[in-house]
């Protein structure tokens, strides 16, 4: 049998998957980082990451799989696959987290840190913190699924939002001799 050349949505497949696993590790360090704060510094720096490794992940694809050639297009395609499958599989390690894992301790822990830093301001910064409050209440509010699928949406848009620089900077034309 011969092996048929994988399709774009393959391989956007398999760097979504990758990236997913670095999201999920980054997601983990979130709550874990309000008992230890270096952890919280590197969710952020991770999250900082994130558009690089994207931009790591279409060039590769560029060089491996399209002979050093890519255009706007295709790139941008390959770039929305790998945000999209990326984000459906942290979208199950946010569903877990979030159904068995997290009982309030998250919204809790952020509604905790802006109580205390509430009673430190007035005026306009108070009346701010109030209502990041109430916000934060409403997403509290929601159940594990309502949660995850805003996560998911999420995720998708700034994705989508990140592949059409990403897909600008990794295209290359032929050249012509």
């Amino acid at each position: 049998m011969e092996d048929k050349p994988k399709t774009l949505q393959e391989h956007a497949t398999r760097f979504g998957t990758m990236m997913g696993i670095f999201w999920i590790i980054k997601f983990s360090f979130l709550p874990i980082g309000f008992k230890i704060p270096l952890l919280q510094l590197l969710f952020i720096f991770m999250t900082l990451f994130v558009p690089i490794l994207g931009y790591i992940y279409i060039r590769k694809y560029r060089e491996r799989y399209c002979g050093g050639e890519l255009s706007f297009i295709r790139g941008w395609v390959f770039s929305l696959y790998m945000y999209f499958f990326a984000s459906l599989l942290t979208a199950a390690a946010h569903y877990i987290y979030f159904r068995f894992i997290d009982n309030g301790y998250l919204m809790g822990t952020y509604m905790e840190q802006l109580e205390n830093l509430k009673s430190t301001l007035t005026g306009d910064l108070e009346t701010s913190i109030d209502q990041l409050i109430q916000n934060l209440e409403t997403i509290a509010s929601m159940s594990a699924l309502q949660l995850t699928m805003q996560l998911i949406f999420q995720n998708i848009f700034y994705g989508a939002l990140l592949s059409l620089p990403t897909a600008l900077l990794a295209m290359r034309r032929k050249k012509n001799p």
